[in-house]
């Protein structure tokens, strides 16, 4: 039996699954710029920005676009480039979502986390509320 094929097909397998693995962001924190300075430069491109937290490294940014889209957008946190962005309606979601996120007929005004009545065919659902 040759065993060549087999430990090369196992090398490249390796190589390309550590390549595919890497989606973090990898700036320095020291190079890292203030999370408002990217919500004031969305704001200024028309987004209405509900939430930016850190994810692997990135700054995750949860909104609406300037189409009205509600978005979640990834950033390199150092540049502000754009390295990722998934509008709710590209995966097969319509609004009518209840997993807390408000659909496009909802205010815009409204905080996110604002408790409101939703329909819902969960029931005895607990709220918490976290002040």
């Amino acid at each position: 039996m040759n065993i060549k094929p087999i430990v090369i097909t196992f090398s490249l397998l390796l190589m390309s699954a550590s390549a595919l693995a890497d989606d973090d962001c990898d700036d320095p924190v020291a190079g890292w710029q203030p999370r408002e300075n990217l919500r004031q430069k969305l704001e200024a491109e028309g987004w209405k920005v509900f939430r930016i937290k850190v994810d692997d490294g990135c700054y995750e940014v949860k909104g609406r676009d300037p189409d009205g889209h509600r978005v979640e957008a990834e950033y390199s946190p150092a540049t502000f480039e754009l390295r990722e962005m998934e509008r709710e309606d590209d995966d097969g979601h319509d609004g009518d979502r209840d997993d807390g996120h408000r659909s496009k007929s909802q205010n815009d005004s409204e905080p996110a986390n604002e408790e409101r009545p939703r329909k819902s065919s969960v029931k005895a659902r607990p709220t918490v509320t976290v002040e």
